[in-house]
């Protein structure tokens, strides 16, 4: 992947070794800490229309998930621990803390803020300021599984299943599946809000199996480990201790189920939030009004 292009002039580039295996960063800005978690079927790179701005105020560390983009992907247990936002979470938290951070503010979207709110609860006081863009807590998509929701959501149930069936099912046609998947997920249904520079990223790394694979275990431990997580804090009353923003596209599938505020109060008592007009892609899709939202959230 060293033909594709550099979207982020003047960042550096890192490997960070974790117990889940190296992790690919790129860093760059000024000020106070701030980490940037990708969701499905993309990498870090799809950060690269917020990151000029947000690196005015912030030292961006823009990470590649475990499994994706440039990171190593584990080799899956028979638990799909390693692919638990758990363990992401714990690889991200040594990452920074190699760079440097032992605190830090951070940005997610899709499983990216999955990791992110996991972080949250599972390492209290490290977190100063949590964004999640375009989610719901993992419980609550679960428990609400109804047919409307499931219809929206299949690829939760399909990327689930025991390997290697999805595997096999998307190595057929991995361009087509991945394609498919980006367009009908923004608000206009095609792949035209997308940078044809950042396309060619997200089209590399979802084209080799073993990151098809990591795809899989990502969506295999949402369905066990995530939610038994998930469920054991709700029933200890465990909370996200910092503020919290949530971000979500009008037409993404957050704002098509209960209000996404009301779905985060039980984890995040501090939350706050709007809609923005777009679809799942919030952050290419309408850039500037997410950062409308996140800078003075990010201030404080």
């Amino acid at each position: 992947m060293s033909d594709l292009a550099d979207l982020f002039p003047g960042f550096e580039a890192h490997n960070v070794d974790t117990p889940v295996g190296r992790i690919f960063v790129r860093t760059g800005g000024t000020g106070t800490p701030l980490l940037l978690l990708h969701g499905f079927p993309q990498t870090g790179v799809m950060w690269h229309r917020l990151a000029p701005e947000l690196a005015k105020q912030h030292t961006l560390v823009i990470a590649d998930l475990p499994g994706y983009g440039w990171s190593a992907a584990p080799e899956p247990g028979r638990d799909h621990a390693p692919y638990s936002k758990r363990a992401m979470g714990e690889a991200l938290v040594r990452a920074m803390e190699h760079l440097g951070h032992a605190h830090f503010s951070l940005i997610g979207h899709d499983r990216g803020a999955r990791v992110g709110y996991r972080i949250g609860l599972d390492h209290p006081g490290r977190l100063d300021r949590l964004a999640v863009l375009d989610i719901v807590p993992t419980s609550v998509m679960w428990h609400g599984m109804d047919r409307s929701r499931a219809m929206t959501t299949y690829h939760w149930m399909f990327l689930a299943q025991p390997h290697p069936f999805p595997e096999t099912m998307i190595g057929k046609d991995p361009g087509f599946f991945f394609d498919w998947t980006l367009a009908s997920w923004t608000a206009g249904k095609d792949l035209s809000t997308f940078d044809p520079r950042a396309l060619a990223h997200y089209r590399a790394s979802c084209a080799v199996p073993e990151r098809i694979r990591a795809m899989c275990e990502d969506y295999r431990a949402g369905a066990t480990i995530d939610l038994a997580h998930d469920e054991a804090d709700l029933a200890a009353g465990r909370t996200i201790d910092c503020p919290v923003l949530a971000l979500w596209g009008s037409s993404g599938i957050p704002a098509r189920g209960e209000s996404p505020l009301n779905a985060w109060r039980a984890f995040a008592p501090d939350v706050t939030g709007a809609s923005v007009e777009a679809g799942h892609f919030v952050a290419e899709e309408a850039p500037e009004a997410v950062l409308g939202a996140l800078l003075p959230f990010l201030k404080g």
